[in-house]
């Protein structure tokens, strides 16, 4: 079986307001663009979920585009969703058997909305989970800061799978 990089919701949309970038998110696009080059070099396979949903994340619009940083290029797998998980209503169980993927590296945005739902939905499919610890971000919210979000999407997510850095994650 094959262990797989998924790189949720990493869309220029999260940088809309600049007085309130995602927490660390220079170092979070760097390790996953860091993790991007591991996978190619491995010839693991790379999912790409992009959230699709409002007036702005919507094709065609600059808001709904990937961050360049971490852009698939030409003929990658890209699975476009309208719910918070890539699995509700898409066809992303299916590709994720189609390569043999039994192994999800999970990375991306919103650490609380779509990357909760991804790991949730992939270990209730029966698939083995990392969480990359420090390649998943979110804003901050009225009820909590962002570093305090990443930090408890940390621990919650070791009743699902394992939570590694970026440094720790191999293929």
């Amino acid at each position: 079986m094959t262990k797989a990089l998924v790189i949720i919701d990493v869309q220029k949309i999260m940088w809309e307001n600049p007085a309130h970038p995602p927490y660390d998110d220079t170092g979070v696009v760097t390790r996953i663009a860091d993790l991007i080059g591991k996978a190619r070099a491995a010839k693991a396979p790379i999912f790409w979920v992009q959230h699709q949903g409002g007036e702005k994340m919507q094709p065609g619009r600059p808001e709904f585009e990937f961050d360049d940083r971490v852009a698939p290029s030409a003929g990658d797998n890209v699975t476009v969703k309208s719910k918070s998980s890539a699995f509700h209503g898409t066809d992303f169980d299916a590709r994720l058997k189609r390569a043999d993927v039994d192994h999800l590296v999970v990375t991306g945005m919103q650490s609380e909305f779509c990357v909760n739902s991804a790991i949730r939905g992939a270990y209730e499919r029966g698939y083995k989970v990392t969480l990359v610890a420090d390649a998943h971000s979110t804003g901050d919210t009225p009820m909590a800061k962002a570093g305090t979000i990443v930090a408890l999407q940390n621990f919650i997510s070791q009743d699902f799978g394992d939570v590694k850095t970026a440094a720790e994650v191999s293929f």
